[in-house]
């Protein structure tokens, strides 16, 4: 079961990945909806990160 979920994440992953690509050489604008998402997601993502490094150094 946890493969599925995994398997299933990465689609996504990849889906949003190959939509930010599609929408920077100008496609619909589903594509373009779904590419903002990804990237804000990955923004989301890369935040967390790096206040969960910051807080490791002080303890």
């Amino acid at each position: 079961m946890t493969i599925v979920v995994l398997l299933g994440v990465l689609l996504l992953v990849i889906g949003g990945c190959v939509c930010v690509v599609w929408a920077a050489r100008g496609g619909p604008r589903w594509v373009r909806v779904v590419a903002t998402a990804t990237l804000a997601a990955g923004e989301l993502v890369s935040r967390s990160n790096q206040r969960s490094r910051r807080g490791d150094g002080e303890e």
